[in-house]
């Protein structure tokens, strides 16, 4: 299995409204793409608190690299990922991704 870990941070203005829209779009995603296992997605309410302005996220287990690379090739997730990327601070440097293998 593979875990793909997003973290955001978001422009101040972008409201939890659009946020939560985004999320809805990843879950919508699910359903167009084989190899999805699970996706989780919100807000960091870690009493850590050292986010780093990296309030929001998701994670998407996949059953292999396979179904990852069909995930990353699909035209919704190209078009999710613009939103993102225009909604971050500093584009692409607001998003911070990684891909983990995970054993079951």
């Amino acid at each position: 299995m593979i875990r793909h870990i997003v973290l955001i941070k978001f422009q101040p203005g972008v409201s939890e409204e659009t946020i939560t829209a985004f999320f809805q779009e990843l879950r919508e995603i699910e359903a167009q793409v084989p190899g999805i296992l699970d996706i989780k997605s919100g807000r960091s309410e870690s009493p850590e608190k050292i986010e780093r302005g990296y309030m929001h996220g998701f994670v998407v287990d996949f059953q292999d690299w396979d179904a990852l690379q069909s995930y990353q090739n699909h035209p919704d997730h190209k078009a999710l990922g613009a939103k993102l990327v225009a909604n971050a601070v500093g584009g692409l440097d607001g998003i911070l991704v990684l891909d983990i293998p995970v054993s079951a």
